[in-house]
């Protein structure tokens, strides 16, 4: 399932937008089945298309809304400092501030010729998390063309303020009326005779493009998958930023209790699970705590790891944890079965788990099968004690589900990283708290990942069994992508009885026939991202 042939370089032909010609294509200006997308007023037209990529399989492109709001303009959004008046004056700016901090800037802004107002942003209730007002923001401006709010920015900006232009589309009002576009793939297991899959391309640690990964498997649809490590600074580029589990193995740990979604290749018994794990070394009767799996040592992205981590060992959407002292196991889909360097102890053990190396500095080649574990900080001690050359070292790891049990996945099962729930037995449940995406001390960060429209992949199960994915294009004036919340309702209205937020923004993308056929929203095109989930034409071995 893990499908990691080396990527070769491929002339794919990417045409967004475009859907596969399929003689099966049925356009209706109706939904064949269910309600409408419940986005924007209700007498908003919508037009579906369906067509048959393979059996079981098919691609439904919804499109929904007016192609120009005239109550959508653009405008500037201005960053707020601390102020005088802010609780707390040393702050940095942001988007969002307290109202006294708002209303200061706006009067310093009307003083110099801006068309300033403070506008409160309220956000809606979820599952964890209350909601109401997250704080006010600072725009100047309403503008036809993004063109005259970017001179506006400059104008801002040389006044010594900073900020960004933002179309008012994005904002998340209940009463725009779009456009919106979104893809649907869906998978249903009675006539569906390929295998469904999860890849990280040739090692774990690089990233691929969504549409080289489903080049390589000659892949009839595929979609990006997990949240993965992006910054140097946080790890190594391409990690899954949790749990990653692929043919069956274990190769990246969990965020501590974060929602993941489990697939098997035959598209049966899809699911959206929380997972803890536990992870030991043994070396004859002493055993000692792993603290993760195929991670740079230190370096905790999205956090959810031990208790020594700094500044939470519980979930922190983008947010890298760390902690000096940290024990953490490497096996040859890293890097090719290169190890990270620095500081610290490495034992490097045999395809029969035979320590043939103890080396420091750590990081290295990795022998044929084999594997390492590597120690920082106070762990060096704990490592060495028990690693010297010909004594045999064990890794264990175990996943364990909501209620602490062993779950052992077959071969034949793939694991990806996702959050927030978003949909579960049939109702909405949204869990931005539980999963790390309130930042108490950042509302700007919620209203900005949560609360604001973005591109959205997501990820579900309906009621008939069937696996969907789903991409929605933003970031654009014809695409205006969804809130969390409203990607819990769209779910909801395409019937998954359980639905998970995937990664989203510029890594979304959808391809069909080695063709990307949604809109990436990086400027740069197509992102490569740390896997993705794949729809294969027949089955296929390792």
């Amino acid at each position: 399932m893990r499908l990691c042939a080396a990527v070769a370089a491929l002339g794919i032909a990417a045409t967004p937008g475009a859907l596969p010609a399929q003689a099966s294509a049925s356009p209706s200006p109706r939904p064949p089945s269910g309600p409408t997308l419940p986005l924007g007023p209700r007498d908003l037209p919508e037009t579906r298309t369906t067509t048959t990529l393979q059996p079981g399989v098919t691609l439904t492109r919804i499109v929904r809304g007016n192609a120009e709001d005239p109550a959508l303009h653009w405008t500037v959004e201005v960053s707020i400092p601390g102020g005088d008046t802010s609780p707390d004056p040393d702050a940095p700016p942001t988007a969002l501030k307290d109202r006294a901090s708002a209303d200061e800037l706006a009067a310093d802004l009307r003083q110099k010729g801006f068309e300033a107002r403070v506008e409160r942003v309220r956000t809606p209730p979820t599952a964890d998390y209350t909601g109401g007002t997250l704080g006010r923001r600072v725009r100047i401006g309403a503008y036809d063309a993004q063109s005259d709010a970017t001179a506006a920015r400059a104008r801002l900006t040389a006044a010594g303020y900073t900020g960004s232009a933002v179309y008012t589309g994005w904002d998340g009002e209940a009463t725009d009326r779009g456009p919106w576009r979104v893809d649907v793939l869906t998978v249903d297991p009675r006539r569906f005779h390929g295998s469904l899959d999860a890849s990280y391309g040739p090692d774990l640690e690089a990233r691929e493009t969504t549409s080289r990964l489903s080049a390589a498997a000659d892949a009839t649809a595929a979609v990006n998958a997990g949240f993965f490590v992006l910054d140097p600074k946080a790890g190594a580029p391409g990690d899954p930023a949790g749990v990653g589990v692929y043919d069956g193995r274990l190769l990246s740990e969990p965020v501590a209790g974060r929602p993941s979604l489990v697939l098997h290749d035959n598209a049966r018994g899809t699911r959206v699970t929380r997972f803890t794990w536990r992870g030991r070394v043994t070396a004859d009767e002493t055993s000692l705590s792993l603290g993760g799996v195929n991670r740079v040592p230190g370096l905790i992205r999205n956090c959810g790891g031990t208790a020594g981590d700094v500044p939470t060992s519980l979930p922190l959407h983008d947010v890298t944890c760390t902690n000096p002292n940290d024990l953490v196991a490497f096996t040859p889909e890293f890097k090719g079965g290169r190890t990270p360097g620095g500081e610290g102890v490495e034992a490097v053990l045999d395809a029969h788990d035979r320590v043939v190396e103890v080396r420091s500095p750590r990081g290295g080649i990795l022998p044929p099968g084999g594997t390492s574990l590597q120690a920082t900080g106070r762990r060096v001690a704990d490592l060495t004690a028990v690693a010297h050359v010909g004594d045999r070292l064990r890794v264990h790891t175990t996943l364990l589900d909501a209620r602490g049990r062993p779950y052992r996945p077959s071969p034949r099962t793939d694991i990806v990283n996702a959050g927030p729930e978003l949909v579960r037995d049939g109702r909405i449940h949204i869990t931005p708290a539980a999963d790390g995406m309130v930042h108490p001390d950042d509302p700007s960060w919620y209203y900005g990942w949560v609360h604001k429209r973005n591109p959205r992949t997501l990820a579900g199960v309906d009621a008939a069994g069937r696996t969907v994915l789903v991409t929605a294009d933003g970031r654009a004036t014809r695409s205006l992508g969804l809130s969390i919340a409203e990607s819990a309702a769209v779910a909801r209205s395409l019937g998954l009885r359980d639905a998970v937020n995937l990664d989203g923004g510029g890594s979304t993308t959808m391809v069909t026939d080695d063709t990307v056929i949604n809109t990436p929203s990086d400027a740069t095109g197509e992102r490569p991202v740390g896997d993705a989930l794949l729809i294969l034409p027949r089955k296929h071995g390792g």
